[in-house]
């Protein structure tokens, strides 16, 4: 018996390393560190702003802001997407994390895509969805901030 035991843990030893060596041949460092530990996945006790968007793909994503004096203190994402939108969700939280609203509107797919290293073509569209949701959470922001000026 204590030999299937072994025979099992060899196939597995196998199966994971030929695992990442198909996602390091396809993926760099930086999608793989994203996907494998994202940074401020979780759900955000009430934010200032927000917005869930649902791409082409059919992928969903949410993104939630803490704002204060115009900059963006926290973001946190959430998504029912694959791998790569996980990555490009943390990615998008990293980025815009310490910025103000302006430098935020800023952050697009191709900032997205630069700053974890590329993705195969048929993955772009993750950049886009994390991209497109951040935008989305700074405009439900922004009606908020033009009325507290108003009121000034």
């Amino acid at each position: 018996m204590s030999i299937q035991h072994e025979d099992a843990d060899r196939l597995l030893e196998n199966l994971r390393k030929t695992y990442l060596d198909e996602l390091r041949s396809t993926y760099s460092p930086a999608v793989i560190q994203h996907f494998s530990t994202p940074h401020n996945q979780e759900q955000m006790d009430n934010p200032d702003a927000g917005a869930q968007y649902t791409g082409p793909c059919g992928e969903t994503m949410n993104i939630s802001l803490k704002i204060k004096d115009d900059r963006i203190e926290k973001v946190t994402f959430l998504t029912d997407g694959c791998g790569t939108a996980v990555a490009c969700g943390s990615m998008v939280t990293v980025l815009a994390t310490g910025k103000n609203l302006k430098e935020a509107c800023e952050i697009d797919q191709e900032k997205i895509l630069e700053e974890l290293g590329g993705l195969p073509e048929q993955e772009r569209h993750c950049a886009l969805l994390a991209a497109t949701t951040l935008h989305k959470a700074l405009e439900d922001y922004l009606p908020n901030s033009r009325e507290d000026d108003t009121n000034k």
